[in-house]
């Protein structure tokens, strides 16, 4: 079964072939170029797939399109999907709207989109339009954080002199000349 030769129209020559895998920009389109290329070269349907990792099916697709079509049947015929409810304009417009009026919640958006453009949008979906599209993420503002006692700044002064007497205990005498205990981030 893997050794039966198929018939392969001869839409270029091996020379026309091989520049036609050189010049093609698409990846998807020198995959299929080389699997034919492959069949030129006497290859069986089953080893032209296996070189290029690809499926006995999806090559015996591929060599239907070729004969049918030549070249341009390697072509991929499938779009870029489903094209976007707002127009290039709309979402610069968004996005210069979501930037003067922040904090947005997703229910914000999905009214505002709503309302200057008359799109609607499912509320997960403008979560992930703003976090890949717009780059903005999730975040609750707080001037402070709500769980911060409010003789913070006592606190940490008591720990750090507790802290740093315990340090200069544990160096002995010896080491009293020293500069200090340098607290911080460091690069």
């Amino acid at each position: 079964m893997g050794t039966r030769r198929v018939v392969v129209e001869r839409h270029l020559t091996d020379e026309e072939l091989r520049d036609a895998i050189k010049e093609a920009d698409d990846p998807k389109v020198v995959r299929r170029l080389c699997f034919v290329n492959n069949l030129y070269e006497g290859d069986t349907l089953k080893q032209a797939t296996r070189r290029v990792g690809a499926s006995r099916a999806i090559g015996s697709e591929w060599l239907t399109r070729w004969n049918e079509d030549g070249p341009a049947g390697l072509v991929p015929r499938f779009g870029d999907g489903r094209p976007p409810k707002l127009t290039h304009q709309q979402a610069r417009d968004l996005q210069r709207l979501l930037e003067e009026g922040q904090p947005w919640t997703t229910n914000d958006v999905v009214q505002l989109i709503e309302a200057e453009f008359g799109v609607s949008y499912h509320p997960g979906h403008v979560s992930r339009l703003l976090r890949h599209t717009y780059g903005m993420s999730y975040s609750i503002p707080r001037p402070e954080t709500p769980s911060r006692p409010e003789n913070a700044e006592e606190i940490l002064a008591e720990r750090l002199e507790d802290a740093l007497g315990e340090i200069e205990a544990d160096r002995g005498e010896e080491d009293t000349d020293s500069e200090g205990t340098v607290l911080g981030f460091f690069r």
